[in-house]
């Protein structure tokens, strides 16, 4: 701007310097009047003209500093809302290490019940062992008793290690519940602010190809922390799918979300950024309606193409008859419906469901909890399933066990009738043979002294 002032200048500068020299050579009679009086107009124009330049010049400052000024103004913006989401990202870091740690402690806490189960059944098999070892003439009636007595402490440990499990349990799913919704929280802050930062970027840029790249970006990221595994619970550009339609055309969604009992859903990334970013930038109200209007026509084209592609058809997909279309900036989501009140319509007539971060979000949130509930169900079946079987078992060790003391009452009353037949009554098998051995009957062994003094008590050997 300063050289046009300049450049102004030395033209008006050599305009005044040449009309005295005419002027001079008037006085020496070198040039006429008519001349002299059309070098005094020629004078007088160029004034105008500097005068209107320098007007322009003075509007073209204005207008350099205003854009400066809204530069700087946008500048700082953006730098305050990237320390805003650095804060934001660091606060979820926080989150994601104190899940972390809670998983840590909720491993230990099952390993270390799985140790006091191995414990429990480790002192059991060896209650088992000593209860084998032991002599037969010990099953009494008593020793019965006993038997309950040494188990009952098993079945209080048994006891205790189901209500610990209960306990467990339930205090992580409170704690997990309310530290989801806290991270819940910070992650909608935090998509927020990014999408704001992302779209403030690519305003300026205006380069299509990477607001086409960070929409797919911002999909990813929301799915990582939705809780939703990659390639568990869902799969980028059909990978491994091979959809392909009966004409023979290869599909490839941005995403498939597997759902229990094989079933999908599809989600695409569209990014509708040209007009609502000359709309963010009108500077007047007709400019920005008509930039609003231009937005929803480029919203509702994408549903129509979107439409088009008919997922829902294909044979390897087993999906609602609709397609989610996510749209990766929270404001233009909003400008969009608040702009066109039948959008949502228009869209599900063709089958379509938009979704801004935020919906999308909750959604994958709410499929990620069914996720979790089809895996308490099937942990929840399969602990029911063992616990029948070691039931079953237990009971038919019980009665095993039953059993056995019944054989060692009878061989306990057999064994009492043999012992009587030896030393007990008149003419007993002991005190003969001891009566023999006094009669003179050689023997290399003597019978025990306590059977002895028994058989004595009451032998007497009658005369014949």
């Amino acid at each position: 701007m300063d050289i046009l002032s300049i450049a102004v200048g030395v033209g008006v500068g050599l305009v005044i310097f040449l009309i005295i020299y005419l002027l001079f050579l008037k006085k020496t009679e070198l040039i006429s009047e008519d001349d002299l009086e059309s070098l005094r107009n020629s004078e007088r124009l160029l004034k105008e003209e500097k005068h209107d330049l320098e007007i322009q010049l003075s509007r073209i400052e204005e207008r350099a500093n205003q854009s400066a000024k809204w530069l700087e103004e946008n500048k700082q913006e953006l730098n305050t809302t990237e320390r805003a989401l650095i804060d934001a990202r660091e606060n979820l870091s926080a989150k994601e290490q104190m899940i972390k740690n809670l998983d840590e402690k909720l491993n230990n806490q099952k390993e270390e019940l799985n140790n006091m189960n191995e414990t429990m059944r480790k002192d059991f098999e060896l209650l088992a062992n000593k209860i084998f070892e032991s002599k037969s003439e010990k099953f009494t009636k008593e020793n019965k008793i006993n038997l309950e007595q040494t188990l009952a402490p098993l079945k209080e440990k048994l006891s205790e290690f189901q209500n610990k499990v209960e306990t467990t349990h339930k205090d992580n799913i409170e704690k997990s519940a309310t530290l989801l919704q806290q991270i819940k929280n910070l992650k909608d802050l935090n998509e927020q602010m990014s999408s704001d930062a992302k779209h403030l970027t690519e305003a300026l840029k205006g380069d299509s190809k990477t607001q086409g790249n960070w929409g797919e970006l911002v999909l990813e990221r929301i799915l990582e922390r939705s809780g939703l595994r990659k390639g568990d619970n869902y799969i980028t550009q059909g990978s491994d799918m091979g959809l392909e339609g009966d004409d023979g055309k290869k599909y490839k969604p941005d995403v498939i979300i597997k759902l229990p009992e094989d079933k999908h859903i599809v989600i695409d990334s569209k990014v509708s950024l040209t007009s609502y970013e000359r709309m963010v930038n009108a500077e007047t109200e007709d400019e920005r309606k008509k930039a609003a209007i231009d937005h929803v026509k480029s919203v509702r084209a994408h549903v129509i193409g979107l439409s088009g592609k008919k997922y829902h058809y294909l044979n390897e997909l087993r999906s609602p008859d609709f397609t989610l279309m996510f749209l990766p900036i929270e404001a233009s989501f909003s400008i969009a419906v608040q702009t066109d009140y039948e959008l949502f319509n228009f869209a599900w007539d063709k089958k379509i469901v938009i979704v801004s971060p935020t919906t999308l979000f909750a959604t994958l949130k709410t499929i990620a909890s069914i996720w979790k509930q089809e895996n308490y169900q099937r942990n929840a079946d399969e602990i029911a399933r063992q616990g029948g079987a070691l039931y079953d078992k237990f009971s038919s060790f019980i009665a095993d066990l039953n059993s056995i003391g019944k054989k060692i009452d009878d061989s306990k009353r057999s064994y009492d009738a043999a012992l009587n037949k030896l030393v007990e009554g008149k003419g007993n098998l002991v005190g003969r043979a001891e009566k023999l051995r006094e009669l003179g009957a050689k023997t290399t062994k003597v019978i025990s002294p306590d059977l002895l003094d028994q058989a004595n008590s009451d032998y007497s050997l009658e005369e014949n």
